[in-house]
């Protein structure tokens, strides 16, 4: 039986929340450009649904530059709902890519296969239903428990910010530092509390694409997986919102300068009162940034994904396994299989030689060997 001698040697080291970060870098600047094609379809049809909403509420629906009473209320809700709709099915779209991206992304690791965006698009079209429907799920599920978890949890903080300035308030000076201390601790442990949740559906699309699961056995399955792994998830999310701000700056900066110069106060609380062209090139910037950030987001899920397993089930002796023996026989249904494929409905004796690197090994490549 034929053997993938150019990855005959795999090993996959576990690793840490700063090799996680580290890996999840180094991989995407090697495959930038790819990633940001991946990552800009649906973020850019965001982008163009937003705008169309804002010239909607202004122009056809007759919002004024400067609404007031009845009118400034119905241009807050407008523009809140129009906003939600958007970030919902954007958040939709790119769970859907990341299922599509997963599978390319182990076989990168098995086979060297490049990172393509046809690919990725392929994968998610052939399982493209059932992640709707379970990104559907998850977003709104995640989205639900998030809004009780950060509204109670931020009324506690501010509740015990309340009590702090009361019991010390002989020393403004003490009671500002024991304050702050104890804000930025509360405001970290609500986040804690949501990604202890939101960490058990990390896995469901690369579940899905990469192992053949439904929908409800791939939920319990991630679940599952993905328990104890609430640190790194929270350290992944913490390093995107920090580059997708910093990125931001860099473009706030100079637009602000420029309204700034022409009269235009973008300090105003009352956002519908600021120009339709600000408002438009501050959502153009926002996503830009999304499309720049959101792979990052997306490798490192996915990295997560195959160091769980190699940390749960030996994943890396699996693949080996696999492509030296072939793979997993199938039992009968009425059965459970203890042992999930390493990659579902996949040859690992003789894969695709069109892609393959002959000279470097994908290990290498991803640096997960350290």
């Amino acid at each position: 039986m034929p053997v993938n001698t150019t990855h005959s040697s795999l090993s996959i080291t576990p690793f840490g929340a700063g090799d996680l970060i580290d890996r999840a870098v180094r991989f995407y600047r090697n495959n930038f450009w790819t990633f940001v094609w991946i990552a800009a379809p649906p973020i850019l049809v965001g982008t163009l649904i937003s705008i169309g909403w804002t010239m909607l509420g202004r122009e056809f629906l007759g919002i004024s530059a400067k609404p007031k009473g009845d009118e400034a209320f119905f241009a807050v809700l407008f523009t809140g709902f129009g906003n939600l709709v958007i970030w919902f099915w954007e958040s939709v779209a790119v769970l859907i890519i990341m299922g599509g991206a997963s599978r390319n992304f182990v076989r990168h690791i098995l086979f060297a296969e490049k990172i393509s965006f046809k690919e990725t698009y392929a994968n998610a079209r052939s399982r493209f239903f059932g992640l709707l429907f379970a990104s559907i799920l998850i977003v709104f599920i995640l989205g639900l428990i998030g809004f009780f978890i950060i509204y109670f949890g931020l009324i506690l903080v501010v509740l015990l910010i309340m009590l702090i300035v009361a019991a010390f308030s002989f020393s403004p000076l003490v009671a500002t530092i024991i304050s702050v201390i104890f804000g930025v601790a509360g405001a970290f442990g609500v986040g804690w509390v949501f990604f202890l949740i939101a960490s058990r559906f990390a896995y469901v699309p690369q579940i899905m694409l990469v192992e053949g699961q439904g929908i409800g056995s791939a939920m319990g399955r991630s679940m599952n997986l993905a328990s104890g792994n609430v640190k790194r998830i929270y350290a992944l999310f913490g390093f995107t919102i920090l580059a997708t701000y910093s990125a931001l700056l860099l473009f706030y900066v100079p637009l602000g300068w420029y309204a700034y110069l022409n009269g235009i106060e973008i300090f105003r609380f009352d956002a519908d009162a600021l120009p339709a062209w600000y408002m438009i090139a501050r959502q153009v910037i926002s996503q830009a940034s999304l499309i720049l950030m959101m792979p990052i987001w997306m490798i490192g899920l996915c990295l997560l994904y195959v160091d769980e397993r190699v940390r749960h089930e030996g994943y890396d002796i699996e693949l080996m396994a696999a492509r030296n023996l072939g793979e997993i026989p199938a039992v009968p249904r009425q059965y459970s299989n203890p042992l999930q494929p390493a990659l579902a409905n996949q040859s690992f004796v003789n894969p695709p030689n069109n892609n393959q690197s002959s000279s470097n090994s994908s290990i290498t490549t991803l640096g997960l060997n350290g």
